[in-house]
């Protein structure tokens, strides 16, 4: 335990660190003033703005700033917020105790000390502040846990892209924001060519890694952080692309494109290459106030259709047709 005495007697810093350290409480900082106090609690400070003083013993009356001055500083502070601060006082006064409690005190002790009452409120603080610690600790340990868990509900498990209820919801996101700032939106629709013919020829693992290797693909072929890639279905992925035009979606999608033939996948079964390659599908529209997602999406998939009627290991646009 960590305790910072802020007290601009020589006196009474000695008599209340004699007193602490006579029961075992030797980790202390000293300060002769209420400025000097607070910057020694901002040194105090790791990387991650936590500090290690888990009690301050506060004198009431300084020059400067008073002590329930500084108090007041230290609980609007937000790395020193949470440290108790015990007032040490030579005023009984009700109104000045007031002021120290509204100021964000957890306790008083009146001079001349009585090392027993002293003790008595520094334990009851420390074990205070040592259950908020705890609890805190808990809490960040639930929050790290819950963070996981919707990483994990947005992710698909094989690929480690976003899944499908993730592509829903990030679509309507960045389709309500094109709408309102009245800025395209591009859509591509991904599909293997011949997967299930891969599968059937070298089995289900290896159908497996070449997934894995393609979403890696797209994913290294994107270059902002707002575009999303997300498995769409078995063998079908779905790229979101923000204030992305027609013409810059095609450039994309040829990179995709690009990128899987440069894979050199194997596929023996394909009509089209000896390689894995896909077919791609895109549309971009700026939203208006009578579309919604789904034409956006059906625009992707009829120009995907159309790339597999045209051979496959092809690109192809649709115009959405927002009525």
């Amino acid at each position: 335990m960590r305790i910072a005495i802020v007290d601009d007697s020589d006196t009474s810093r000695m008599l209340l660190s004699g007193i602490l350290r006579s029961v075992g409480y030797a980790d202390m900082i000293m300060a002769k003033s209420a400025n000097e106090g607070i910057e020694a609690l901002e040194a105090s400070c790791d990387e991650n703005g936590v500090s290690d003083v888990d009690l301050v013993l506060m004198d009431i009356n300084m020059p400067g700033i008073s002590g329930i001055s500084a108090t007041h500083m230290l609980k609007k502070h937000p790395a020193l917020c949470d440290i108790p601060v015990i007032i040490v006082t030579v005023s009984d006064e009700m109104h000045t105790l007031e002021r120290a409690f509204e100021a964000g005190a957890a306790d008083f002790i009146n001079k001349p000390v009585n090392s027993v009452e002293m003790l008595v409120r520094v334990r009851s603080a420390l074990k205070l502040k040592l259950e908020m610690d705890q609890r805190k600790a808990r809490e960040r340990e639930l929050e790290a846990l819950m963070r996981k868990l919707q990483e994990l509900s947005s992710q698909d498990g094989l690929t480690h892209v976003a899944n499908r209820r993730c592509f829903e919801d990030i679509l309507l996101v960045e389709w309500l924001r094109s709408r309102r700032e009245a800025i395209p939106i591009a859509l591509l629709m991904i599909d293997i060519d011949f997967f299930k013919a891969f599968n059937d020829t070298y089995g289900h693992l290896e159908g497996d890694v070449c997934l894995i290797a393609i979403a890696t693909a797209i994913r290294n072929a994107l270059k902002r952080s707002s575009d999303l890639v997300a498995r769409y279905g078995g063998e079908e992925f779905g790229i979101i692309l923000p204030n992305t035009e027609l013409a810059g979606a095609v450039i994309i999608a040829e990179l995709i494109r690009a990128k899987v033939a440069d894979l050199h996948i194997e596929h023996e079964a394909s009509s089209v290459s000896e390689h894995v390659t896909v077919s791609i599908g895109v549309a971009s529209l700026i939203p208006d106030r009578t579309a919604e997602p789904r034409s956006l999406i059906a625009a992707a998939d009829a120009a995907l259709y159309q790339a597999k009627r045209d051979g496959r290991n092809c690109i192809r646009v649709h115009q959405p047709d927002l009525s």
